[in-house]
């Protein structure tokens, strides 16, 4: 049997979707089955920050990528990995504000506003949500212009996520060298074609 098209598109969103709902499942099952490690909730908190970290990498990558290999299809999916970036950071917010302050409001509060590392990953959890407020076509046919300007904030959320990172380290860098590596060729790549652009539209006319 010969799939059609449109069959084939939907079987591929959903194994997509599906793959990337993976980490969560993967976190629940272990958690209900006490193999999280000596400390449970120190480990789900971390793991559901690295995967919000993942997927927003993911999300800035589809874009290169997509240029490099000639997938053009693979634009239709960054939607997607944003707003799945967006559902861990949130998961990862109530893990830290279930297991680790209890939901005591004042240490939390204390936490988001004298703690370095979590400041700059409360800003950008901050600037995650208009993004993925403002996600959908309608919304991105009103806004018009105004969206690209706007979903620019990926750049400083991201900026923001690698320091998140790196002022948690205590003596491993390796992950946040990693982390930085791939965010300075994402972005580097960005103001490459970005000044190739400028470059080609100054040049004189022949």
């Amino acid at each position: 049997m010969v799939l059609s098209t449109k069959v084939k598109n939907r079987l591929m969103w959903w194994s997509i979707f599906l793959v990337s709902l993976g980490p969560f499942a993967w976190l629940f099952a272990q958690a209900l089955l006490d193999n999280l490690g000596a400390d449970p909730a120190k480990t789900l908190v971390i793991e559901l920050g690295v995967w919000a970290i993942n997927f927003l990498w993911i999300t800035l990558a589809i874009t290169p990528l997509r240029k490099f290999l000639n997938w053009k299809w693979l634009i239709k999916y960054r939607r997607m990995m944003g707003l799945y970036s967006f559902f861990y950071t949130m998961l990862h917010l109530l893990a830290f504000a279930t297991f680790i302050v209890g939901w005591d409001l004042q240490i939390l509060v204390i936490e988001i506003t004298e703690r370095p590392y979590a400041i700059v990953g409360f800003i950008a959890l901050v600037l995650l949500l208009p993004l993925a407020v403002t996600s959908t076509k309608s919304m991105q046919k009103r806004l018009k212009k105004h969206w690209l300007t706007l979903h620019k904030l990926v750049y400083p959320i991201a900026g923001l996520a690698l320091l998140h990172v790196v002022w948690q380290i205590r003596s491993d860098y390796g992950d946040a060298l990693a982390y930085a590596v791939i965010l300075a060729w994402l972005l580097g790549y960005r103001l490459y074609k970005k000044g190739k652009t400028i470059k080609k539209l100054a040049a004189p006319a022949k």
